[in-house]
């Protein structure tokens, strides 16, 4: 049961959510736990959501942007993520089970998509204490300044979300994915 009471439906949220709530649904079909505990306070549901628009807007292709969220969640330990990840990654990017598996592990098995997740993985586990070795072979791979800045942004904010939902003990109201020490 999560530590912080999360709105069963968008009319329980704070009315200042609602709107925002209203759009998620619009968006994804239905209301993730995520989304409506972190109604809780509309200030932080309004900045989560609009740098995610801002980020979805970027240069990283979707499939790319669930890859870094599922190599993040394991890096962090985030079993309301991992799981999210996993289906959103499944359903949404069309990735299959041993892309899933292969970015679970901090890499893919698209070429240009494993510079990507690797260096993710080595910010999100380094906090952001990368070597030049690191930097430049996402750069090798492809990747302008932009989207290395892309990549660092989508760590910090897959970090919020794993840490977030790890501090209110989330339900998970996804398929849920063992930790792969579990698996």
């Amino acid at each position: 049961m999560s530590r912080i009471p999360t709105p069963a439906t968008i009319g329980d949220a704070p009315v200042a959510s609602q709107p925002l709530l209203e759009s998620v649904k619009k968006q994804l079909g239905l209301v993730p736990n995520l989304f409506r505990l972190v109604s809780n306070s509309p200030a932080a549901l309004e900045g989560y959501l609009g740098l995610s628009d801002a980020l979805n807007k970027g240069a990283l292709p979707a499939a790319t942007r669930e890859r870094i969220a599922l190599a993040v969640a394991e890096v962090n330990g985030c079993d309301y993520c991992r799981s999210a990840a996993a289906y959103l990654g499944k359903t949404l990017a069309k990735l299959d089970d041993a892309e899933i598996a292969a970015n679970r592990k901090g890499g893919s098995n698209d070429p240009k998509a494993d510079a990507a997740v690797r260096f993710a993985a080595k910010v999100a586990g380094e906090r952001g204490h990368v070597g030049e070795d690191d930097f430049r072979a996402v750069q090798l791979a492809g990747y302008d300044d932009a989207q290395v800045i892309e990549i660092v942004l989508h760590v910090a904010l897959n970090t919020w979300t794993n840490y977030i939902n790890e501090v209110a003990k989330t339900d998970i109201d996804f398929p849920v994915v063992a930790a792969r020490n579990a698996a």
